[in-house]
């Protein structure tokens, strides 16, 4: 069992940064693969960006390549999101998701925090 806490947004402008985290709890964090989702307000979730346990692979949407920045401190049972050049259209509600099969679609993964708002003004 794994209990996900996403934490870091807030408002800021059009090309500012900000930095998510999804804080875990549960001693086997680090075998967990992890997901961030994001849903703005009359549309579907949408996925973000994936990483694997280690953290040695990492998978990101195309809407935010080269922006944004997933890492992980296993030590610290912790995934980051570094987003920079914010744009109005990344606002949402952002989500942090886990689960021990890397193999399964991320949509489905087990564990799934509360979310955090990010909201981008222009």
């Amino acid at each position: 069992q794994v209990h996900l806490v996403e934490s870091g947004g807030g408002l800021v402008q059009a090309g500012d940064s900000l930095r998510l985290s999804c804080a875990a709890s549960g001693r086997t964090f680090g075998s967990y693969a992890v997901a961030w989702f994001r849903q703005a307000p009359g549309k579907e979730r949408e996925f973000v960006v994936a990483i694997s346990w280690s953290g040695a692979l990492t998978r990101y949407a195309d809407s935010v390549k080269g922006r944004f920045t997933i890492s992980r401190d296993n030590a610290k049972n912790r995934v980051y999101l570094q987003m920079n050049s914010l744009k109005p259209e990344d606002t949402a509600v952002y989500y942090c998701a886990a689960d021990l099969n890397a193999g399964k679609p991320t949509a489905n993964y087990d564990y799934w925090g509360q979310g955090t708002q990010v909201t981008v003004s222009s």
